[in-house]
């Protein structure tokens, strides 16, 4: 078992330190204003364009990236970098479009725009709903799947390493989005600066492999070596096709996972809500630029791992129960760091996975708080006793995940795909519900009701079809490929493009026949100047499009 050395302590002690030092730095100085709500839940007004964006990707990158998608690299190469690549473009559309709508509507919380748009009955099933997500599948998986990462580098206990994270993240989320914000900052510094310090070795380590030195002689010798490997777009007889589905991923549901993860989730929308639409955009767009970066951090090593592994190392170590393990291929690399970057390298692991719990701790406060505790169990709490009632949920639902989490099989599934699975049975239908909310007036309750359960039911249903029905007919077109046993199934990413089809469709009908037997839906305020873009956004813009259309073309 791997262990770390006295010095690799050192620098991750060093890291803590500065962490939560600075934590109790920023608490202590704005704490006056801890008596709103808004301001401890929201950072209202506080947080500027660079905080908001190192936030959002603090709490967007965990284990489930360092580890789940650097062993996607391994096992099927860049391709799943799409998902990295098209939240930058997607991130682009939510500052475009979604963010003027809930700022100019004073949009705080999600189930608040749910009870403003539609109704009170919405808005509570929803909050219920997210409150299990992100506490039984988000916290839960985040946490263990980076207690397990910890484990494997370090060497110490499982269930100490979650108390330690846990511990960790209460103590920053404690002090309010404020602490949050300020100090994902320096998180993020440590996880980019970790991650590129594994990547630059793995490049390296692949042309020392071959005789050679050098980052770039590394990359060009992976290119050679696992070509198959740097491909994004995969057609039907490659074996990831079920994960991949070819153009689906640029135009299918891989927008509809975006869309709904980065405009419509309290989660990560919560760090920009505070703030002016300048400022909110501004953040935006630096974590689209941050985004684009995120591959290199996490797919790459993954790759360099495969080479590696194909030319006779890593043999024994990339094993679990006598077969491979791709989400080995992170942990096996950083236990090669030298001793000193190694706790770097671990401090910025352990930033991700801290970040990420913390933010998502927080939104379980805020969504509780403002939208159960304040709107069912007590109208009357002053701002003091929300505040309090907040850090109480913090800390009851991070000893629920550490309760729990064990026992899910987070590991067994894979943490990226665990959560991608789960979460997609709803998403198609939120997401539904959500944008033709923004931008359709005649959309009614009933119909949002319909894309909420529905889209549910029919996501059950399309994963559990390929039982009952032979659908090999759908072959032709891509939309089903057999799996290990022969049984055509249809891609996840598909199938949630079927079933958002599938809710707009059912909305529309039923907003129609509503609105035509005289009810009245709830209104926003949406006009066209709302989504006007400055010259400096524009330009941020064009420069993110443009890397990206210069990306797909290189590796399509």
């Amino acid at each position: 078992m791997q262990t770390l050395a006295t010095q690799d302590y050192i620098v991750f002690f060093a890291y803590f330190v500065i962490i939560v030092g600075y934590g109790f730095w920023i608490y202590n100085r704005k704490k006056k204003a801890q008596t709103s709500s808004n301001d401890y839940f929201l950072a209202e007004g506080s947080l500027t364009w660079w905080a908001i964006g190192a936030s959002l990707i603090a709490s967007n990158i965990s284990a489930e990236q360092f580890i789940g998608m650097s062993g996607s690299g391994f096992k099927m190469g860049l391709a799943i970098a799409t998902y990295e690549w098209m939240a930058a473009a997607t991130l682009v559309i939510v500052a475009i479009f979604f963010m003027p709508v809930y700022l100019k509507n004073k949009i705080f919380t999600m189930p608040q725009y749910l009870n403003k748009r539609y109704n009170s009955n919405v808005a509570m099933i929803m909050a219920v709903f997210w409150l299990l997500l992100y506490v039984l599948v988000n916290l839960t998986s985040i946490l263990y799947l980076g207690a397990l990462a910890i484990s494997s580098i370090s060497g110490l206990n499982i269930t100490f390493c979650m108390i330690f994270l846990a511990f960790f993240a209460v103590m920053i989320t404690l002090g309010g989005m404020k602490v949050i914000g300020y100090t994902d900052v320096i998180q993020v510094f440590f996880l980019i600066l970790g991650g590129l310090v594994t990547t630059y070795l793995a490049l390296n380590l692949v042309a020392t492999e071959f005789g050679s030195e050098g980052v770039i002689n590394g990359f060009n010798l992976m290119r050679e070596k696992a070509d198959d490997h740097f491909h994004m777009i995969f057609d039907k007889s490659n074996a990831n096709y079920m994960d991949l589905p070819g153009l689906s991923v640029l135009i299918g549901g891989m927008l509809i996972i975006n869309l709904n993860y980065w405009g419509c989730n309290q989660y990560i929308t919560q760090r920009a809500l505070g703030a002016d639409l300048k400022t909110a955009r501004g953040g935006i767009l630096f974590a689209a630029f941050l985004k684009l970066l995120m591959p290199v951090i996490v797919v790459l090593p993954g790759i360099a791992a495969y080479v590696l592994y194909q030319n006779g190392h890593f043999q024994t170590e990339m094993l679990q129960d006598g077969s491979v393990n791709p989400d080995r291929a992170y942990p096996i690399l950083l236990n090669l760091l030298p001793v000193g970057l190694k706790g770097l390298s671990f401090a910025a692991l352990t930033a991700a996975i801290v970040a990420s719990l913390a933010g998502k701790a927080n939104s379980i406060a805020t969504i509780f708080t403002l939208d159960v505790y304040k709107t069912k169990l007590n109208v009357d709490a002053d701002e003091k006793k929300l505040v309090n009632i907040g850090k109480l949920t913090i800390i009851t639902a991070m000893i629920i995940a550490v309760v729990v989490a064990p026992f899910l099989g987070i590991d067994k599934k894979g943490g990226f795909q665990y959560i991608q699975e789960y979460t997609g049975f709803v998403s198609p239908g939120v997401f539904a519900m959500f944008i033709l909310g923004f931008f359709w007036k005649k959309t009614t309750s009933n119909a949002a009701l319909f894309a909420t359960i529905g889209g549910f039911l029919f996501s059950i249903l399309f994963k559990f079809m390929p039982a009952f029905v032979d659908l090999s007919f759908l072959n032709p077109m891509g939309f089903a490929v057999p799996n290990a046993d022969g049984v055509y199934e249809i891609p996840f990413i598909d199938r949630m493009g079927f079933v958002f089809a599938i809710c707009v469709i059912g909305m529309y009908f039923i907003s129609m026949y509503e609105t035509r037997k005289g009810v009245k839906p709830n209104g926003l305020e949406v006009d066209k100047t709302m989504f006007k873009m400055s010259p400096s956004f524009t330009v941020g813009m064009l420069v993110i499009v443009s890397i990206l259309a210069a990306l797909y073309t290189m590796f399509w």
